[in-house]
């Protein structure tokens, strides 16, 4: 037995036994604490159900004049079943409350009569407008705000182009509105206009599907009306759609073109795709046109999302690392230098100059982080505003090897894929041309379409314009000139676009499969460099103690 230990001992008042119950005091105090946190627990709830759901209750009681209260007394009596005394025709009446619709209930209120008496009012004066300058029409169309109810009996504010106010009331009235105002004015065009802050592209996976949807009720016989209105229940929950599908029903109603009415929607679709629509209303052809757009979009959508994946792999691992490292020098350093100086440990060479650069990011981390979010913002502004900046970073971009393949390959995919389309549907060829340099967003490839055009003009062929360009391959001059000669320049365009998107997926993969290791290993290098940097005076210490 241990002699330190004395057994059956009753420890004194200054020992700690730590298998000691706990006294009954303090057990009672724990239980309390309980009672009381269960309490307070309840109370919240009250307050929180009284701010909420009772206050609401009183709110709707007040403005509904009592309606709620004959709700919850006829629904306590249907659900608990006793008979109170009421008559049958009371019971009856107020089952008949309790069924009909919030509503209904919320229509009998004080504030709904208000605003239903606001609203004919409104209707008598919009009546005097269109007899007099509302049945003005304007030459363009302009935005108009109009406030109808729904042939769904709900009230809807909403905006659409139109010439007049008699125009656009008769063509509501036609789609079952009823009518209560109609107004335009400079603040409405500023934030619904085509050249409004707020215009939207068709994002491409809904361009694809609206174009999908459109081919297939062409060919089952719905007319082109019809089709948009089909369109428009099945994409109207975005609100920029909807006004853009009621403002081409309107003026298809008003006797526009297909591609005419598309074209007044501003931003909302491509112009490659008007075009295409206004050729192919002029051959015909608008089924097979909307399929083989589909089918174009479709293709472009796979280009831009490897181009994207190319792009973001790569940034994603750069930026980790950058934060790896910056963790390592702003928050793992300092604790070694503190030992060090805490040590009286001679710092020289590589460690000093990792530990004066941490030092450094310590102390100028939030400057640094301002200085290159300003950069970054003042870089994307000058390369979306100013022309000269963004040719020479696209020019410096093209020529990174590798990375500049992808670039040129992507732009290459993507011209001879439009031109063959554009070849196909017969859109003349300076049209063609001006499309195309409207697509592209790089600058180098639309100073060749600028040429082109120039070319034509002159009676040159198309294929001068590309010679001896460093952003167009051989490959892709010599097809060119190809088709040129044998008269088949669509269909060798559609080649060149085959061609090229296999090469841009193919390099991408290779991109992926290289810059993943070599990112890796410079994490790696760096990290190790500063680890190594900092240990080594620690084993000098060592050596120092022994």
């Amino acid at each position: 037995m241990n002699p330190g230990i004395v057994p059956n001992e009753t420890p004194n008042a200054g020992s700690k036994n730590p298998f000691k119950m706990p006294s009954l005091g303090l057990f009672i105090t724990f239980k309390t604490i309980a009672e009381y946190f269960i309490l307070i627990l309840q109370l919240a709830f009250r307050g929180f159900k009284f701010c909420t759901i009772d206050l609401l209750r009183n709110l709707y009681n007040a403005v509904s004049g009592g309606v709620d209260h004959a709700y919850q007394t006829t629904k306590n009596i249907v659900e608990t079943g006793k008979d109170t005394g009421i008559p049958e025709a009371k019971k009856e009446k107020k089952n008949s409350i309790l069924n009909a619709d919030l509503g209904d209930l919320f229509k009998n209120s004080s504030y709904m009569k208000k605003k239903i008496e606001k609203l004919e009012k409104q209707k008598v004066v919009l009546a005097e407008e269109l007899k007099g300058e509302g049945a003005i029409r304007s030459k363009k169309t302009k935005v108009y705000k109009f406030t109808a109810k729904h042939p769904s009996g709900k009230l809807e504010v909403g905006t659409i182009n139109g010439y007049s106010k008699l125009d656009v009331n008769t063509f509501l009235i036609q789609e079952g509105y009823d009518v209560y105002k109609i107004e335009s004015n400079e603040w409405t065009e500023f934030l619904y206009g085509q050249t409004s802050l707020f215009a939207v592209k068709m994002k491409t996976k809904d361009l694809l599907f609206w174009l999908t949807q459109r081919s297939t009720y062409i060919k089952s016989g719905i007319t082109l009306t019809e089709s948009i209105k089909i369109l428009n229940n099945q994409m109207g929950k975005n609100k920029y759609y909807k006004r853009a599908f009621q403002s081409i029903i309107y003026e298809l109603t008003m006797g526009e073109s297909f591609s005419s009415a598309l074209e007044k929607q501003g931003t909302m679709f491509p112009p490659l795709l008007i075009n295409m629509i206004k050729a192919a209303e002029a051959t015909g052809e608008l089924e097979e046109t909307l399929t083989d757009m589909a089918n174009y979009y479709d293709e472009i959508d796979k280009t831009h999302k490897q181009m994207i994946s190319a792009i973001t792999y790569p940034s994603v691992i750069l930026v980790f690392s950058i934060a790896v490292i910056t963790f390592i020098m702003v928050w793992v350093i300092p604790q070694f230098v503190e030992i060090y100086e805490d040590s009286d440990v001679t710092i020289e060479g590589i460690t000093k100059f990792i530990i004066n650069a941490s030092q450094f990011l310590q102390k100028n981390i939030m400057s640094m982080i301002i200085f290159i979010i300003l950069l970054i913002v003042v870089l994307i502004f000058s390369y979306q505003k100013v022309k000269a900046f963004r040719k020479s970073m696209q020019e410096f971009a093209m020529h990174i090897p590798v990375f500049g393949k992808v670039m040129i390959y992507n732009e290459m995919a993507v011209f001879a894929k439009t031109f063959s389309s554009l070849l196909r549907n017969n859109v003349y060829i300076t049209e063609s041309i001006d499309i195309l340099s409207r697509i592209t967003n790089n600058e180098i490839y639309k100073e060749i379409m600028y040429n082109t055009i120039n070319n034509i003009v002159k009676g040159e062929k198309i294929s001068e314009a590309f010679k001896n360009q460093w952003a167009v391959p051989e490959v892709a001059y010599y097809m060119i000139v190809t088709g040129e000669s044998t008269g088949q320049l669509a269909e060798m365009m559609s080649k060149v676009s085959s061609y090229y998107q296999e090469m841009h997926r193919s390099t991408i993969n290779s991109l992926k499969a290289f810059i993943e290791p070599v990112l890796i290993t410079f994490l790696a290098l760096i990290v190790g460099v500063i680890i190594l940097a900092v240990i080594v005076p620690m084993f000098n210490l060592m050596n120092q103690i022994q």
